[in-house]
């Protein structure tokens, strides 16, 4: 007789999220959409499964915040969120605090640090924000937090300005879908900022 073949379904892990918990100076806050509206496959699709992520703006700094949750079809390790997809979280969730922080960038290099794994089912607490900016590079802090603070994953991203002349169109399309001049998104690039 073979051996026995573990699943990773369990019927006690919840197929859809919870109902998202706010903490006291958290701001509504959805991030860009672009491709026709459509959000990100980390954000884009909640009722999924798989990830539910979101963010709000903490009152008086330019902190994200938020909450992410591992659904079934996030699973990795028997019971518990794929490295993937914890690495896909902050990765956007760094993107967001770039963007929404006025860098219009992408990630050229990411390190995450995993301290613990995540079992599924947990929606965990999402901070991401920008550590500072030089010029066209912008470096950015990301974690995923039990509810007693302490870190699932911590990661830190290099973000680079997009150039108009490469990434033009890129940007003529997002400064439309945010109703801005194509000049705005690039208004924190420079001296100021450096």
């Amino acid at each position: 007789m073979g051996k026995r073949r573990r699943t990773t379904s369990d019927s006690r892990i919840p197929e859809l999220p919870p109902e998202v918990t706010t903490e006291l100076g958290w701001q509504p806050f959805v991030p860009l959409a672009l491709e026709g509206g459509q959000r990100s496959f980390v954000s884009g699709k909640p009722q999924s499964g798989l990830l539910r992520v979101q963010y709000f703006r903490r009152r008086g700094d330019a902190t994200v915040v938020g909450r992410a949750w591992f659904g079934p079809g996030a699973a990795g390790p028997p019971g518990h969120a794929h490295g993937g997809s914890i690495a896909a979280v902050l990765d956007e969730a760094m993107g967001v605090a770039a963007w929404s922080s006025g860098y219009a960038s992408v990630a050229a290099h990411l390190e995450v640090d995993f301290s613990r794994m995540i079992p599924l089912g947990t929606d965990a607490l999402l901070e991401a924000w920008v550590e500072k900016a030089s010029g066209r590079k912008v470096t950015t802090r990301g974690r995923l937090l039990d509810d007693d603070g302490k870190p699932f994953a911590e990661a830190v991203g290099l973000f680079v300005v997009l150039d108009p002349e490469r990434f033009g169109d890129v940007l003529e399309e997002v400064a439309e879908a945010m109703g801005v001049d194509p000049a705005d998104l690039l208004s924190n690039v420079g001296p100021a900022h450096e």
